[in-house]
């Protein structure tokens, strides 16, 4: 389990990058001869070999290079010559500094590379750690901290607040230690040239130092101000957001947006009292930093007049102070930086606070069982959910295991049951199982003994498989990281993040009593049809692209199936209810571009028609079948009759669901086109794309605009080979083809099957063609694989695509798959076909030797419990069936 934050920065940096700052320090250390030897050169040049003064004997030569030590006295005194040099005259001496000070500036410049890249790689590490770690953080809320703090707050703080964070960290100690460090070199070396050039430069420097960053105080207040302003905007979004239905219902948009005014302005304001303190505090140090030129070029040409300064020690001085403010300016900018950065930070820490958590806990790969243990409660006191006074249930004790109603049904027991599953905290008392008190229960055992599935599950974007086994993946089943790279695994170990890789294996089916994924969807299988989802598992399995091959022994009973079928439908005198897929014939169900293409485009994007539309190669091949112009005469006539439909249509209507063609808010881009269409001549190419991509979309039957004639028809028939031929094998736009001896990978399992659309047009056609369709692919032994396709469907944002009775059952049954000692239930059995009767054949079925807690609808008989639970009075006394 991640520890807490520590509540101050630099603690925290410290503790987890003071091995890499310090030798990032050392480097900088290192640099400094170095830096400068590049600032005294400049006075050798100028001094040496411009004016000549190391010639001013008459000598032609004088060394370059030379390296002679001074010993000091305490050790003897006296020189030593490591090195005699070059003798060089005077213009090679010129060139010989001059090559040697562009060198220094290569190895300066390689060392500032050097240090820059590593304060980059290092504050990434850490803002890696950072949003790891408050991630961890976040998974150990209480269940108080999770109905107090607003998710998209929590996810700003994560994904955007710790990024300047980040960023500082890399820059916490190096930053000064680098700039402070150059700062003091050349500081020293100007007051090595001339004291009081060097005492003038000093004290401009003391005063940038102290009275800049107190000016900036006042905006780093400003700054936290507008940062929890920002944070309160965000999370009133998401408020509106998440209630918008409310909204449209009482038509209150406009108080709402006047409300989110008047925080944007309060923002403005924020914002344009920073920038006004913020720009007079940078005139101000501007202003400071071209006095000290000033001061130099005075008080320093007033020595070199009077002989006290010679002109190379002028031009290192300047050269020296050229160097001076940047590093400088970069230190107060780092100083309110710091600033900033430690209030972003205490506030995140703040937000991520001890009292928000639940205790540490170490994980544990054998949680001890609790079954046998006699489910105990003590003096439990509940909150009431509708706001009244605190609820006493009093005590009880009940043997486990068993299958237990809680009575009455109501908000109590809702409260109860979710206090049971760890999701609510009790305000006084204690429930046990045995001696386990549950609220101090570690978490892994909690979640691995006891199951909880109520009517509004949490469901994550995927397929319906994965959320039904989302409560399996605990942990990886190897310790070893087999599937990372070295350098994942080295960054993780830096970075403080797991080295668990997704791909290894995470579902133990030993445990679970199967051999392999196959035999565990065998058993999801039964359990959904035993909870009543077989026929919305067969619905999703019939619209879901096939995903067998027609060699297969499944493909093969599916070209099979469908030959069958078409025998089948002419035996029973429903052949003209499916409209075949004949390359002869035009396909009155399927769309114009799927008639031109005879199949469907192996790159799904393709299959948008707007996308289609502007492919060259398939615009291309319209011009040489002289379709393009025909077809995009079509869209124009699309569009006028939905402009005529929609005139005074409001946006939701069921009119836009109707005619599928158009979304709202497409609506006005084609009215604007359609206003400035040419009188003659061909639409410009943006234009012909959006009235093409209207054509191709065009289903007569549905929309009965009367635009497709047999005449047209025809000629899309015909153009299928010029098509097809233009697409194949180029860009990645070719196309699988309709194929009566094969599976088309990129249709639906239905398509497949029927190779053919069903005739909407006929009344109960489509219903009639179902049932009958259905008995044969049982026939064929195929109505359990296309079930087991449909356990690929994408559920979509929170369940957002299916039913709710289908996503509570997927809860439950995410539920039973774990396989809990104690599975508790709230009002799930609202949703279940036959309510209580199904809920307990299930869990007699499938956990014969586990207890069942059970909130129940108000409709429900809590009879058929054989234990009766009162929570809602004090002294409350166990009633049995019995009794």
């Amino acid at each position: 389990m991640m520890r807490a934050l520590e509540p101050r920065l630099f603690p925290y940096i410290w503790r987890y990058s003071k091995g890499e700052q310090l030798k990032i320090c050392a480097v900088v250390l290192a640099s400094l001869p170095f830096y400068f030897a590049s600032l005294d050169l400049p006075k050798r040049i100028v001094n040496d070999a411009i004016t000549g003064k190391a010639f001013t004997h008459g000598e032609a030569t004088t060394p370059f290079l030379e390296l002679t030590v001074q010993w000091p006295t305490i050790l003897g005194g006296g020189t030593s010559r490591l090195f005699e040099g070059f003798q060089l005259d005077r213009l090679e001496l010129l060139f010989g500094l001059s090559t040697l000070f562009l060198s220094l500036v290569l190895i300066n410049g390689a060392f500032k590379f050097w240090i820059n890249l590593q304060k980059g790689i290092l504050g990434e590490r850490m803002l890696r750690r950072l949003r790891f770690q408050l991630f961890s953080l976040m998974l150990r809320f209480t269940p108080e901290a999770q109905r107090e703090v607003k998710s998209s707050e929590t996810a700003t703080i994560i994904r955007d607040e710790v990024e300047p964070i980040g960023s500082f960290i890399g820059d916490a100690i190096v930053v000064p230690v680098f700039l402070g460090t150059q700062a003091a070199t050349a500081l020293a070396f100007i007051m090595m040239q001339n004291l009081w050039l060097g005492l003038a430069a000093g004290g401009m420097v003391g005063v940038q130092m102290t009275v800049i960053p107190r000016l900036r105080r006042e905006i780093i207040r400003l700054s936290r101000r507008r940062q929890i302003a920002s944070r309160n905007l965000a999370g009133r979004v998401a408020e509106v957001l998440d209630g918008l239905p409310a909204v449209l219902l009482n038509d209150t948009g406009r108080w709402e947006r006047a409300e989110i005014g008047d925080r944007l302005y309060s923002l403005y304001d924020l914002r344009l009292r920073i920038y006004r303190r913020k720009f007079a505090v940078k005139y101000l140090n501007n202003l400071l930093a071209q006095v000290t030129p000033f001061l130099f070029y005075a008080i320093g040409g007033y020595f070199a007049l009077k002989g006290e300064l010679d002109i190379g020690q002028l031009v290192a001085v300047l050269a020296a102070y050229r160097d001076l403010p940047p590093p400088l300016k970069e230190l107060i900018d780092w100083d309110q930086q710091r600033l900033d950065v430690e209030v972003k930070y205490e506030t995140v820490a703040a937000h991520f606070g001890p009292q928000r958590l639940r205790p540490a806990e170490p994980e544990t790969d054998a949680p001890p069982p609790l079954l046998g243990s006699p489910l105990r409660i003590e003096g439990l006191t509940l909150r009431d959910p509708q706001g009244g006074p605190p609820v006493e249930i009093g005590d009880a004790e009940v043997p486990l295991p068993n299958r237990i109603a809680l009575v009455p049904s109501g908000t109590v027991a809702q409260e109860f049951a979710r206090v049971l599953a760890g999701l609510q905290t009790a305000l006084s008392g204690v429930i046990r199982i045995g001696d386990h008190d549950l609220s101090t229960l570690p978490r892994p055992v909690h979640a691995r003994r006891i199951a909880y599935a109520g009517v509004e599950p949490v469901l994550f974007p995927g397929t319906v498989r994965d959320n039904i086994l989302y409560g399996l993946k605990v942990r990886p089943l190897r310790q070893g990281c087999l599937d990372l790279s070295k350098m994942q695994i080295n960054e993780a170990v830096k970075t403080g993040n797991p080295c668990d890789s997704i791909d290894d294996p995470w579902i133990d089916y030993q445990r679970l009593g199967v051999r392999d994924a196959e035999e565990l969807d065998e058993r999801l299988l039964d359990l959904l049809i035993q909870l009543g989802l077989g026929d919305d598992l067969y619905r999703f399995g019939l619209s879901a692209l096939s995903s067998v091959g027609h060699d297969t022994p499944v493909g093969q009973r599916m070209i099979a199936a469908r030959e069958y079928l078409r025998a089948h439908f002419a035996e029973k005198g429903l052949a003209d209810l499916v409209i075949p897929f004949s390359r002869g014939r035009y396909n009155e169900q399927a769309t114009v571009a799927e008639n031109l293409l005879f199949g469907v485009p192996r790159d799904p994007s393709l299959t948008d028609p707007q996308r289609l539309a502007g492919t060259a190669l398939f615009r291309e091949a319209l011009e040489k079948v002289q379709l393009l112009e025909e077809l995009d005469r079509m869209g124009v006539a699309i569009a006028s009759n939905l402009k005529d439909i929609f005139a005074d249509v409001p946006p939701g209507h069921p009119l836009f669901r109707r005619f599928s063609l158009i979304t709202p808010d497409a609506l006005p881009d084609y009215l604007q086109r359609l206003a400035r269409l040419p009188a003659e001549g061909r639409l410009s190419e943006a234009d012909s794309v959006a009235f093409l991509a209207l054509a191709l979309a065009y289903v007569e039957p549905r929309m009965r605009f009367g635009l497709l004639n047999p005449g047209l028809a025809a000629r899309i028939v015909g153009a299928r080979a010029v098509v097809q031929g233009f697409m194949h094998g180029k860009d990645g736009c070719d196309v699988e083809p309709y194929d009566p001896n094969r599976i088309n990978p990129r249709s639906t399992v239905l398509d497949n099957l029927l190779f053919g659309r069903i005739d909407t047009a006929r009344m109960h056609g489509e219903a009639l063609i179902q049932r009958e369709a259905r008995a044969v692919f049982r026939q064929f032994d195929l109505e359990r694989p296309i079930q087991r396709r449909g356990l690929e469907k994408e559920v979509g944002n929170r369940g957002q695509l299916l039913a709710e009775r289908v996503r509570v059952r997927i809860g439950l049954a995410r539920a039973i798959m774990r396989d809990p000692e104690i599975l508790i239930i709230d009002r799930v059995d609202e949703h279940l076909d036959r309510g209580v009767d199904t809920l307990l054949d299930v869990a007699d079925a499938t956990l014969p030797r586990a207890s069942l807690v059970a909130s129940l609808s108000a409709e429900a008989d809590p009879m058929r419990f054989p234990v009766r639970l009162p929570v809602q009075s004090t002294n409350a006394r166990l009633r049995t069936a019995a009794e």
